[in-house]
């Protein structure tokens, strides 16, 4: 096979697994591993599986580790956690009810759920459609911390018992079906659906319903881990890093996140979502059904003609210069990328056994796509713009945030400045990297690594521009508006650096003469000096228990729930002492500074900071 490329080379080993001759597929699938295998040492990766779907046939490979600890290799056989990629098979199990005339897409969801409290401010002209749900346009919340960070989930706990704490209600937050915003509430929703349309819990439904006909014995919606009774020696172990293992633990959002399968049995379910819906001649998901994956229709850049979005469990991803329809998934310890292109009937599924924030997992899908043989649509070619960027300058937020739990944290960090130069339009956020897009074409532009318009510039309903790239919304904001949130912010840091090293100075001095009693700022100082050592108490406790009511999140929660009050002490304190002189002005602006940004962050829900809520 010299001087072929390593597509060609795939296909025919392909080809000849088919026909059970197994030198020439030894060696195709022993150049990807290779590849696959230095790229995984080069990015700190423990260890990967993967499977490629074509026209010629199936092949699945592994490469690295399955447990660091003990050294065992990955095989291609072992199973592993998907993350995300579950809402893939919650959408497409949805999607056979609505085949089969069980459910209705664009029925609301009060009528599947009544019990269920939703707070729809726009409920007369918008309800919260199952449409909704399925593209994460239903303006709800992502999640909060608990929901996905705890050690107190349990497999067999009711679904609702996952939505919220106490009577709380879900909470709409933005005009249902406009803008894209990631929400693992919403698969919660759809799995309470499925258990009320088909009386069961939608595990077993699923299985039956979905994985049975698609012949995908090895996986199952079941919690599976890798320790304790529900053990399975087949699935390989989670990772934290190159050295920390960890075992797969219960979720409250598990319709969201909880699906455990091998590479084979997930190409097995790509060929279905590329192909008519029938399994054995009976059709299991309406054919148009499928083809909608992907294809967002509801939202204002669908409406505006952009491509980008998600639609029905999938969304449309344009990367290594391709256009796929897929769907990404972690869960802190797995990494897992679906991938699919209908139009060549070509497809790939890959899962990393670790998931680090500074790993490059593109270029290792990149090698799947090489492999893989898939062609690139034209690229979208620079053309004058049909509107007036210059309009569109200015400062942005995204709107809806992703959590509502740190709604402030974005609107106070997530800002990104707009300007136009006359032949491209810059983002620079205030974080992170800056991105030039080129137009192409009215409202549309163009990422430089892209092959389709990527972003459009539209105004909303209420006549605020917007920039929109069909996953993300940015909506402008008045400066002024901005300007405050930082003044303030930076008024209340400085307040702190104050009563901390002042405070802290003075309070010292004081113990040691005997007048501490007779120190204003003493208290301010103890409380955010123990708010300063308090994190240490997370060395003793999981990353995956930081969202529960533990001794480090309590110590936490009661020292920002105090600290107003020993602000408020303080100015007492201060005024009846007097203010003789600078020192004591300044002590009062320090403890007013400090006040007006407790009043901030306490009508944002941050204080008291307790991540169970």
């Amino acid at each position: 096979m010299a001087g072929c490329s390593m597509a060609q080379r795939l296909a025919v080993a392909a080809l000849v697994l088919t026909l059970a001759t197994p030198p020439l597929y030894a060696q195709a699938v022993d150049s990807l591993t290779i590849a696959i295998g230095q790229a995984l040492v080069e990015e700190r990766l423990v260890g990967a599986t993967w499977a490629l779907v074509s026209p010629a046939g199936m092949v699945v490979g592994a490469a690295g580790l399955r447990d660091a600890s003990r050294k065992t290799p990955m095989s291609s056989d072992d199973r592993v956690q998907v993350g995300s990629i579950a809402k893939t098979f919650i959408a497409t199990g949805v999607l056979r009810l609505v085949t089969d005339g069980r459910v209705a897409l664009d029925a609301p969801v009060a009528q599947y759920l009544p019990d269920t409290p939703i707070e729809n401010p726009w409920e007369g002209t918008a309800p919260l459609l199952v449409r909704h749900l399925l593209d994460h346009t239903g303006g709800l919340d992502d999640a909060r911390m608990w929901q996905v960070f705890s050690l107190r989930a349990s497999a067999a706990a009711p679904l609702r018992d996952g939505l919220a704490r106490g009577a709380r209600p879900v909470r709409v937050r933005h005009r249902p079906g406009d803008r894209f915003s990631y929400s693992n509430t919403g698969f919660l929703l759809l799995g309470m659906l499925i258990e009320a349309v088909t009386g069961t819990r939608y595990e077993r439904w699923l299985g039956a319903a979905l994985l049975a006909p698609l012949e995908m014995t090895r996986s199952t919606f079941e919690f599976v881990t890798q320790t304790g009774p529900q053990q399975d020696t087949t699935l390989a172990m989670g990772h934290f890093d190159l050295r920390t293992t960890s075992a797969t633990v219960p979720v409250h959002v598990r319709p969201a996140a909880q699906f455990t399968t091998t590479a084979a049995d997930m190409a097995r379910f790509a060929r279905f979502l590329m192909s008519d819906g029938r399994v054995a001649g009976r059709v299991l998901v309406d054919s148009l059904l499928l083809r909608a994956m992907a294809r967002p229709t509801t939202t204002e850049a669908a409406r505006a003609g952009l491509a980008a979005g998600y639609a029905f469990g999938l969304m449309r991803r344009d990367r290594h210069g391709v256009l796929g329809r897929c769907h990404l998934g972690n869960q802190g310890t797995f990494r897992a990328s679906l991938c699919l292109f209908p139009e060549q009937q070509r497809a790939f599924f890959i899962a990393h056994n670790v998931d680090p924030e500074e790993a490059n997992f593109d270029r290792i899908d990149a090698l799947l796509v090489r492999a893989l043989g898939v062609w690139s649509p034209p690229e979208h070619q620079a053309r004058p713009p049909g509107v007036e960027p210059a309009r569109w300058e200015g400062l942005y937020v995204t709107r809806p945030n992703r959590f509502a739990q740190f709604a402030y944290l974005d609107e106070l960090t997530g800002v990104t400045r707009v300007r136009w130069n006359g032949t491209a339009l810059r983002l620079q956020p205030l974080q992170g990297t800056a991105r030039t897009l080129t137009p192409v074409g009215g409202a549309f532009f163009r990422a430089a690594d892209r092959r389709e318009a990527t972003h459009v510039l539209l105004r909303s309903t209420e006549d605020r521009p917007i920039i929109t790239d069909g996953f993300r919304t940015l909506e402008r904001v008045r400066p002024l508006t901005v300007y405050t949130r930082w003044a303030s912010a930076l008024g209340g840091l400085a307040a702190l650096l104050y009563l901390l090293v002042a405070g802290g100075v003075r309070s010292v001095q004081a113990l040691r003469r005997g007048t501490w009693r007779s120190e204003p700022l003493r208290w301010p100082a103890a409380c955010l000096a123990s708010m300063l050592l308090a994190p240490a108490l997370y060395l003793t406790q999981s990353f995956l228990a930081i969202g529960d009511p533990t001794p480090a999140n309590a110590t936490i929660a009661l020292l920002t729930g105090l600290f107003p009050f020993t602000l408020l002490v303080a100015v007492v304190h201060r005024v009846r002492a007097g203010l003789p002189g600078h020192a004591a002005r300044l002590d009062l602006l320090a403890l007013a500074g400090g006040l007006q940004w407790c009043v901030v962050l306490a009508a944002w829900g941050l204080l008291p900071f307790a991540l169970w809520r």
